[in-house]
């Protein structure tokens, strides 16, 4: 029986790996996210573990480095060292595709360029990697990485809690007329890419993990809107947009609220381009199985029952 350790197990892909990892028959064992800077927790939660998953993160647009850095990097590497000390056999690292930042080539692969971008979370993400890596010691911890994509489905906060009820207020618009490319993955196909790489055990490497779909941001927001009874979203410059929400945040700030979106959610739903994922088709024989129209249906049953 494989026993698995799953950093951030009450999040969205910590949670249904959990689900899923249990249907196969694996003995899971979970953390919080507040839990990841505790090593002697993580030293515990480790012991006789053949796997981590390290799916806890700090996921905001934006805000101080500093936060940024004790989550997604310091947190990162307490994981990795307490996974190396007690003699995990794989650690699977969640990164993002954010490290290339809003400006990338199309089609960009795992060696390409990352971003130079200053947002907290796309810099973060880089160096989480970096740090992690350096505990990549096979036979002992073996490391393998995974760029998500934008990730859908049941639990995901940013790619349809956030917008459905923003939609519901009239207050999403697509950037640009929604035109780029939306590089989502349906929450079970990550899954399934993960549970692959943990198979394979391609240490040292990195990869791409997307639906494969070049779908563009307002075909994405109106298939959304669809599955919740709303209007296609309407659309407006993302200059426009981004200094509607600098002022609604600096209202938000003088009345000491807690901003529910914040000004640079803009550049992540503005990105050019696709992301390749020929790597892990290659290396993982990855194949996405739920396509757009099953992942929107799935997701649609999910928000009914909530």
């Amino acid at each position: 029986m494989t026993k698995i350790l799953i950093t951030g197990i009450n999040e969205c892909i910590g949670k249904r790996a959990a689900e899923l990892a249990q249907a196969r028959g694996w003995e899971v064992r979970g953390l919080l996210l507040s839990d990841i800077n505790d090593s002697q927790k993580l030293e515990k939660a480790c012991l006789g573990v053949d796997v981590v998953l390290h799916a806890a993160e700090m996921t905001k647009e934006g805000g101080k480095l500093k936060d940024f850095q004790k989550v997604n990097v310091d947190g990162a590497v307490e994981v990795a060292r307490a996974a190396s000390k007690a003699g995990v056999k794989t650690l699977i690292h969640m990164s993002s595709v954010l490290v290339y930042g809003f400006d990338y080539s199309n089609h960009i692969t795992e060696d390409g360029k990352l971003g130079t971008d200053k947002n907290p979370y796309c810099q973060t993400k880089i160096e989480a990697e970096l740090a992690v890596l350096k505990y990549n010691q096979p036979p002992q911890l073996g490391v393998v990485i995974i760029r998500a994509g934008d990730v859908y489905g049941p639990g995901s906060i940013p790619w349809v809690v956030r917008p459905v009820s923003m939609m519901r207020q009239n207050t999403f618009a697509c950037v640009n007329d929604g035109k780029g490319v939306m590089n989502h993955v349906y929450i079970d196909n990550l899954v399934e890419a993960i549970f692959l790489a943990i198979e394979k055990q391609p240490y040292g490497e990195i990869f791409n993990i997307t639906d494969g779909s070049e779908t563009s941001w307002k075909e994405y927001f109106t298939r959304l809107a669809a599955i919740v009874d709303q209007p296609p979203p309407f659309s407006l410059p993302k200059d426009e947009i981004k200094l509607f929400l600098q002022l609604r945040h600096q209202g938000q700030k003088l009345f000491r609220k807690e901003a529910d979106i914040l000004p640079e959610s803009v550049d992540f739903m503005s990105r050019p381009y696709a992301y390749s994922i020929a790597k892990a088709k290659n290396l993982l024989n990855y194949q996405p199985k739920i396509d757009i129209n099953e992942g929107m249906q799935l997701t649609k049953q999910w928000l009914q029952q909530q």
